[in-house]
């Protein structure tokens, strides 16, 4: 159990300090994804930004994902799912541009706080506060694998077994820290796992990319 998503990153970052990483970027997912990326980024440290990818609920069953939409457009479909719970492709279509729309808004809110990450040729750590259906951070994966990383790893706290089994192949390394069978729901291993709203997920980005950015600085030269 974690006390809360700050304890998740701090326990993250321990484990991810332990190799070394070339020029490393955490992609974290929002909005909870945030509060972990945002520690990792401290701790190694790296520069953080977002990676945008929406799950696609399924027909009344809004936390049941049926797939996932990334912020490049490209869909990932659970097939099986879709096909068991007969669920016809204008409903897929219309869920698709609903969460696209959502990308899009939150695009144009990130945006203002900083510019895209360079990922080509970096260490590319993506993180999110758990991982249930796995559909999202498969959706993120093609839009980082897209801008070609020397290395994409995926590390989050807590995880479905079978799920990260099929994340793994993705990226080229998976970090997980708790993966037990019983699991059910991402905030059942949180005591306190609270909703983010846009302007503290906004806060933590333009905190990080302050930071990043006096990182980059050179020191001021002494007379």
């Amino acid at each position: 159990m974690f006390q809360d998503r700050l304890d998740a990153g701090r326990q993250l970052a321990a484990e991810l300090k332990k190799r070394s990483w070339r020029d490393p970027v955490v992609l974290a997912i929002p909005r909870g994804g945030l509060v972990i990326g945002s520690v990792l980024a401290d701790e190694l440290p790296a520069e953080l930004d977002v990676v945008l990818a929406r799950k696609l609920p399924a027909p009344g069953q809004p936390e049941l994902a049926i797939g996932a939409v990334g912020e490049d457009g490209e869909v990932i479909l659970n097939s099986a799912l879709v096909a068991r719970l007969e669920i016809d492709q204008e409903y897929v279509h219309t869920a698709v541009q609903q969460q696209l729309a959502e990308i899009r808004r939150r695009q144009e809110l990130y945006r203002r706080v900083r510019p895209p990450a360079q990922l080509t040729g970096r260490s590319v750590i993506l993180t999110d506060d758990g991982i249930a259906t796995g559909s999202t951070m498969i959706a993120a994966c093609h839009v980082a694998r897209s801008k070609q990383p020397a290395e994409l790893v995926v590390a989050v706290p807590v995880g479905s077994p079978d799920r990260l089994r099929q994340v793994g192949r993705y990226c080229d390394a998976l970090l997980c820290l708790l993966a037990p069978e019983d699991f059910w729901a991402v905030g059942q291993f949180y005591h306190h796992f609270p909703q983010l709203d846009d302007e503290e997920a906004l806060r933590l980005l333009a905190q990080a990319w302050q930071q990043h950015q006096g990182r980059a600085s050179p020191p001021p030269a002494h007379e």
